[in-house]
Formats: structure tokens, C-alpha cells, sequence
């Protein structure tokens, strides 16, 4: 009885350990993924490299990706985490790490992205950056090269994403309607320069404040984005739209109203 028990108690942590080792195989290091150091303004190295592209990837940041922590990689910073509701001091700790990892999952970085001397693993880094999301580059690929306006393909991914978002239960030209909405802020003088900049506008689109931003967008919301890009603009040149079932500000109320598709009034 004694030895049955002891062989049994080895069983058992015999594959206890195999599924140890397993899962630490499975989850072997990843090429890109943040030490555990805090990153503020003046730092410098490996993390800093992959803080400035997981950014531009998202859109916080414009500059190049050097991996030096300057102003403007703090200002990105900053941004980001007022934009996801952390406490805004642009130092990144492990807290603005963990929801920046999140939100960045498919980053890969491109050549340009990487610490002088080094190379991507495997194959896994090319050129490709952002565009490589989700795997729907080739998809994003076509967006390019048809792309009237010299958008990036990151430009055009988070219009996807906001077309997706914000719109994915609407009729397909409400859809196109929402993309020509970013495109006419982006040409307007009274909103930001950059595709970007007008999505994470604060208060500006309802699927960034409630994360709805972050959904792949299906080919539907892809196709949209190319419509609006090559010209059509079911709004007639409108810069606002809301629903009326669910708006909560009066203001909105009070803009010239141009046409209803679907559920959403769009207006100037």
C-alpha cells in the first residue's frame, strides 16, 4: 500500500512538472516585450525602442524611433494614458506597460523600429510594421495602394477600426458616411491635422471612450474606408453625426442637420 502511494505521489508531480515545462515552452520569450525597468523622460535602450513604435503604431507618437525617452516620446505618453483613463505623469511604469501590451497586440516591429544591430527573429519583423495587424496586411496593402490622400496604412487601419466600431450595425453607406466624417475633420481647420489626432480627439467618437476602437474591423468596414478615401460622401461634407436614441449632449442638437442614414443624423 505504501509503495502504490509512492508511486502515485511521483506520478503526479512527474506530470505536474511536464505541464510546467510545457506551458513554459509554449510561452517561450517574445522578441518584443517590455523589461521591467520604469521608463521616463531621459532613459534611453531596448525598451524605449519598443515604447516609440508601440505608440506610433497606435498613433500617439509621430516622431522617430530612436530609443531615446525625450519630450515628445513623453508627451505620447502622456496622451496615451489620459486617453485610457490612467493618471497622466508620462512615466511609464508597469501599469501603462500591461495597457499599452494590450492594446498593441498584433505590433510587430519594422526594420526602422529596431535597435541598431539588431534583426527580427525568425522572419516575424519585416517591413511590413503595422500594416501586418491582425493578418490582414494584404488587405490594408490594397487600402495603400489605391489611397488618394498619402494616408498611412496605420491611417488607415484605425479608420477601419473606428468605421467598425462605430458603425458595424449601420446600413453599408451610414458606414461610408462615418469614414467621410473622419476624412472632412482631417481636411477642416478646426480639427486636428491627422488621422489620429481626429479619432482620439477627446470626447470625439464613442468607440475610443468605450474601447470598442480596439475591435478588428471586418472587410466590410475595410471596403467603407476605401469608399469615403476614393470620393464618396453620403453626408454631403458633414464633420458631426450622432444618434438621437442615445445622445446625451444638447450642443449636438443645435448643429445644422444635413441627412439621417440609419440610426444616425449627420450634421454640420
Amino acid at each position: 500500500m505504501r509503495n502504490r502511494l509512492i508511486i502515485v505521489t511521483a506520478v503526479i508531480v512527474f506530470l505536474l512538472f511536464g505541464a510546467f515545462a510545457l506551458k513554459q515552452f509554449d510561452s517561450g520569450p517574445s522578441a518584443e516585450t517590455f523589461g521591467n525597468a520604469t521608463l521616463t523622460l531621459g532613459t534611453s535602450g531596448k525598451d524605449v525602442y519598443e515604447l516609440q513604435g508601440r505608440l506610433k503604431f497606435l498613433g500617439f507618437y509621430d516622431g522617430k524611433v530612436d530609443g531615446d525617452f525625450g519630450q515628445k516620446t513623453k508627451d505620447a505618453v502622456t496622451w496615451f494614458q489620459w486617453e485610457f483613463g490612467m493618471k497622466s505623469d508620462g512615466v511609464v511604469g508597469a501599469k501603462t506597460k500591461l495597457k499599452l501590451w494590450e492594446a498593441t497586440k498584433s505590433w510587430k516591429p519594422s526594420a526602422d523600429e529596431l535597435p541598431k544591430g539588431t534583426t527580427a527573429g525568425g522572419g516575424q519583423a519585416g517591413a511590413g510594421g503595422a500594416g501586418q495587424q491582425g493578418g490582414g496586411a494584404s488587405d490594408d496593402g490594397n487600402l495603400a495602394q489605391s489611397n488618394r490622400l498619402g494616408l498611412s496604412e496605420n491611417d488607415l487601419k484605425l479608420m477601419s477600426n473606428a468605421v467598425y466600431g462605430e458603425a458595424r450595425g449601420e446600413p453599408y453607406e451610414g458606414q461610408v458616411a462615418v469614414a467621410a466624417v473622419i476624412l472632412n475633420r482631417l481636411k477642416s481647420e478646426s480639427f486636428p491635422n491627422s488621422i489620429s489626432g481626429v479619432i482620439f480627439e477627446p470626447l470625439a467618437f464613442t468607440a475610443v471612450a468605450d474601447g470598442q476602437i480596439w475591435l478588428e474591423p471586418n472587410e466590410r468596414a475595410r471596403k467603407a474606408v476605401q469608399d469615403a478615401i476614393n470620393g464618396w460622401d453620403p453626408t454631403g461634407g458633414c464633420t458631426y453625426y450622432f444618434n438621437p436614441e442615445t445622445a446625451t449632449s444638447k450642443w449636438i442638437w443645435t448643429r445644422p442637420q444635413v441627412k439621417t442614414i440609419g440610426k444616425h443624423i449627420f450634421c454640420m
